[in-house]
């Protein structure tokens, strides 16, 4: 991704955090997201939360549908800029901290923290 482009991305992530009155919290668009294999299909609506960073995760885990699959095997992970093409509508989320969740869907839109997040190191599904 070209940095000016990097850079009008986060600035939007700045103001949506603003505007959900939390602080921003940059990825490393080079580390990986975690992704349900059901994230890229019809399913709807698109979730994500986020926990704490580790090695070359950036604590982000999406997935589609109402709840989410407790197979193992579930997520894969991706490198955060593949986001771009594959998933834009969802990148305005990223900026959140450790402890945000959202919901996507056409039309409609939630975000909130969940304090359980916060208190984890790692996430079970």
């Amino acid at each position: 991704m070209p940095e000016n482009d990097l850079t009008k991305l986060e600035d939007l992530q700045r103001l949506k955090c603003r505007d959900w009155q939390t602080e921003f919290a940059a990825i490393d668009w080079e580390a990986r997201i975690a992704i349900g294999k059901n994230f890229f299909t019809d399913l709807q609506p698109k979730n994500g939360l986020r926990i704490m960073s580790s090695g070359s995760m950036t604590g982000w885990y999406l997935f589609a549908g109402e709840s989410m699959s407790d197979d193992p095997d579930h997520f894969d992970p991706y490198c955060a800029t593949h986001l771009v093409e594959l998933a834009p509508d969802i990148l305005v989320y990223l900026g959140l901290p450790v402890g945000w969740r959202f919901l996507h869907a056409p039309e409609y839109e939630d975000v909130w923290c969940d304090p359980d997040l916060i208190a984890s190191d790692r996430f079970d599904p």
